[in-house]
């Protein structure tokens, strides 16, 4: 690609995730921007994974229902965003594949119109045993809504990709 005085341009950035030497532990990564949550993403999402709980899907039904008064996001949903915000700034295309999840709580519920931000802090790191060129990465998330509520935690482990040697930034 050429500029408009037709120079090539001196660097190319190519959006990707982080090759595993390149995470540190006890860095913490925020996710932006955030993910407003609709009525239609919580719906769409319920019915497609089956689940006919009322909580997500009955107005009525919950509108009735102490504490909340109204429909929760489905907490399968908020876990996948949160997880989901994160891919960019640290997996895209470097993740071989999700190890496991762990620790996963929701202290706080999401309503339709909030809005999710995420955060990543690097919990642990090694090479893997079994699997040359690759090694395991421990994510802690944190999802908190707009007005910084904790709304979601999980650990997630991830196997990685190291750097290829013909990789260039």
């Amino acid at each position: 690609m050429t500029s408009e005085n037709g120079e090539q341009p001196a660097k190319t950035v190519i959006q990707r995730g982080l090759w595993f030497e390149e995470f540190e532990t006890g860095v913490r990564y925020l996710h932006r921007p955030g993910r407003t949550i609709t009525e239609a993403d919580n719906v769409l999402f319920t019915t497609l994974t089956m689940n006919t709980q009322a909580l997500h899907l009955d107005a009525a039904f919950s509108d009735a229902l102490p504490p909340f008064h109204q429909r929760l996001v489905n907490s399968m949903f908020t876990l996948s965003t949160l997880v989901g915000l994160s891919v960019a700034q640290l997996t895209q295309g470097t993740i071989v594949g999700n190890l496991g999840f762990a620790d996963i709580a929701f202290p706080k519920p999401l309503f339709h119109g909030d809005t999710l931000y995420a955060e990543t802090v690097i919990t642990e790191k090694r090479t893997s045993k079994s699997r040359p060129g690759e090694g395991i990465v421990t994510f802690a998330h944190t999802g908190r809504n707009q007005h910084g509520d904790v709304v979601a935690t999980a650990n997630r482990k991830t196997l990685v990709r190291m750097r290829p040697a013909e990789a260039v930034d």
